[in-house]
């Protein structure tokens, strides 16, 4: 019996020598010898800074806002460059609403909601039971 325990003693001995040698070598293992270049090679040229955040220089054109009041209802116009794109409606009794020129080809589409994306989901009846 006192034999088998000597020889695991040893056996965790030997092992733990074995495990100091080997980190010991390890950081002299990480360590290479600089390279040779190769001939006829050239360093990299620096890299450019990146470009500015912002490339318009031209700042983003206000919007024209006109107010008339018309039939009790109060109608705001928004235009840019003289082109009506836009118009809030807020009628004397009752929830306002927005009427845009989605396309830019005069017809306007009143949008009720401002998170509305204008996806519409088809909603066909495929089967019955």
């Amino acid at each position: 019996m006192q034999d088998i325990d000597f020889d695991r003693r040893i056996g965790a001995a030997l092992a733990a020598a074995a495990l100091l040698a080997a980190a010991a070598a390890l950081p002299a293992a990480a360590q290479s010898p600089e390279r040779a270049k190769p001939p006829g090679t050239v360093p990299l040229e620096q890299v450019p800074p990146p470009p500015p955040a912002s490339l318009t220089t031209e700042p983003e054109p206000k919007p024209e806002i006109t107010t008339r009041v018309q039939g009790g209802e109060t109608v705001q116009e928004y235009r840019i460059h003289g082109k009506l794109y836009m118009m809030r409606v807020t009628p004397k009794h009752g929830v306002p609403y927005v009427l845009m020129d989605v396309k830019g080809d005069g017809t306007f589409t009143r949008l009720d909601n401002s998170l509305d994306s204008g996806l519409r989901v088809p909603q066909w009846v495929l089967m019955e039971f």
